[in-house]
């Protein structure tokens, strides 16, 4: 059974370790097997033993799966008209275009990117407080003292290494095998691009980093990492800080930190992060018998099923805000979102993040009492994409700028060549024209590819979660350990009076 992730990109397990084989072929191609096509833990025919929050797991890496959905759509309709994309972020009925991948719920399966990172901040606020809330609770200071100090000083490792790792390789790989990228173009040599990328990834991991490019342009899906970081930092800091309150003080300044996150600053990843562990804190009192629960709360219980279901239509509904643009004017161009406009905070520059707060919170909070959708997100399919999602989030990008891109060309998705440019794809280009027919979004040549990129995608995220996610936990884990001494007890302290009299 995995352990308790600790946010929302963490997984780790020991699930699929092999023991060290005998040598002959047969244990090395036994062990090839194993590096490339691993047993996971949900791959054998044991039963399944699901941790109270592994629908989580399955909901992260559902989310996902619809970035990638997300950006591959993006990619290849934005490749043939650049005016694709406003229409696929657009509401349904926008200036006229009545698709199917833009209705209602249904266009969250096809521009779902943005209601997924919303979701992981949520979820990682969840996870990440969930113990020092239940130590909180049973007023173990000690333990959530230590344990805090733990998570906090694993946190940046967790996050930053696996992108080190995995930049560093696909950045090198671009000078090792000749190959270009639409994405990053290569610098002139390798030494160069060694510097660019030191430059690049030092100040992108800097968490008070202020300006400049919020990614690295190896893969700029990575713009939502120093967020998570600083969230992570605002979770532990509110947990310190309210260790001490009493139940009903901690719940109220939550609420606080989520209207001055999101109604006074700008600073939707924090509302997100605090809303998750909110959750996970009236989550842990709702167990907790003879403990104090919000009344209100408690009276709309034996509603919760009419509750939760309304939320997860709202939900959905809020999941679809119009994302083409920042403009609140264009919000209000789009059907159905006129009035809603008007809710945007002053603080918000960007508005689909205040509406995708409250889409991300309803979503994490009906999935669980909604037992198909539970059951969904706790099987097989959800669970495995939970285990690789960091690592299928790093690698997707860099997939489809190199081999997504070469064959959307192949099969007519290719993007018309600039004026006085070189075609760089150009041996690529229609080598295999299929069919634009179907629903824009599902055409069978956009589909057909995916028999390819998806397994491929899969296949690299599998091997990255167990040769550079995994082993990053589980540095992060014991460098902590090696920094406290290795677990051998220190000379006992002066006291506090002598240390006040050497001060």
């Amino acid at each position: 059974m995995h352990s308790l992730r600790e946010g929302i990109l963490d997984g780790t397990g020991d699930a699929g370790k092999a023991s060290v084989p005998s040598f002959s072929m047969k244990a090395v191609f036994r062990g090839l097997r194993h590096i490339l096509w691993p047993k996971t833990a949900t791959s054998d025919s044991s039963p399944r033993q699901l941790r109270p929050t592994a629908y989580l797991d399955g909901l992260r890496g559902f989310a996902a799966f619809l970035v990638y959905i997300h950006h591959h759509q993006l990619w290849a309709h934005g490749a043939q008209d650049l005016k694709s994309p406003v229409y696929f972020e657009s509401a349904f009925g926008y200036e006229g275009e009545f698709r199917l991948s833009t209705f209602y719920g249904i266009r969250n399966f096809f521009t779902g990117g943005h209601i997924a990172v919303a979701v992981f901040y949520v979820i990682s606020g969840y996870v990440l407080s969930v113990k020092p809330l239940a130590l909180m609770q049973a007023g173990e200071h000690l333990k959530l003292a230590d344990n805090l100090a733990s998570a906090f000083f694993r946190r940046w490792f967790r996050l930053f290494l696996p992108i080190i790792v995995t930049t560093l390789v696909y950045i090198t790989s671009w000078h090792l095998f000749g190959y270009w990228n639409f994405a990053c173009p290569p610098k002139e040599t390798y030494g160069e691009e060694l510097w660019n990328w030191y430059v690049e990834f030092k100040n992108f991991s800097f968490l008070f980093k202020e300006g400049g490019w919020i990614w690295v342009k190896a893969n700029t899906h990575t713009w939502s990492i120093p967020l998570e970081m600083r969230g992570s930092v605002i979770t532990y800091i509110s947990c310190l800080a309210l260790s001490r309150a009493t139940t009903k003080a901690r719940l109220l300044c939550l609420v606080l930190l989520v209207v001055y996150y999101l109604y006074i600053v700008d600073g939707y990843y924090g509302a997100l992060f605090i809303a998750g562990m909110l959750q996970a804190d009236l989550d842990l009192l709702a167990r907790k018998e003879g403990g104090y629960f919000p009344g209100f709360l408690r009276r709309l219980e034996r509603h919760k099923t009419f509750i939760y279901y309304h939320l997860f239509v709202v939900s959905m509904y809020l999941a679809g805000v119009p994302s083409s643009s920042n403009k609140i004017e264009v919000m209000r161009d789009n059907p159905g979102w006129y009035w809603l406009s008007y809710l945007k905070p002053q603080a918000v520059f960007d508005p689909k993040w205040f509406f995708l707060f409250w889409a991300a919170n309803m979503l994490v909070a009906a999935v669980p009492r909604m037992g198909w959708l539970k059951r969904f997100f706790e099987g097989r399919f959800c669970q495995f994409l939970g285990r690789i999602s960091f690592a299928f989030y790093l690698v997707h990008g860099p997939i489809l700028a190199t081999v997504g891109d070469r064959i959307y060309h192949a099969v007519g998705w290719g993007r018309p060549v600039e004026e006085g440019k070189v075609d760089m794809l150009a041996a690529w280009r229609d080598l295999l024209p299929l069919p634009k027919t179907g629903p824009v979004g599902l055409e069978f040549s956009f589909l057909l590819p995916h028999l390819i990129l998806l397994p491929l995608t899969f296949w690299v995220a599998e091997i990255v979660t167990r040769t550079v996610d995994e082993p990053s936990v589980k540095f992060a884990a014991w460098l902590y350990k090696r920094v406290q001494g290795g677990g051998k007890p220190e000379p006992k302290p002066e006291s506090s009076e002598a240390m006040l009299r050497l001060a």
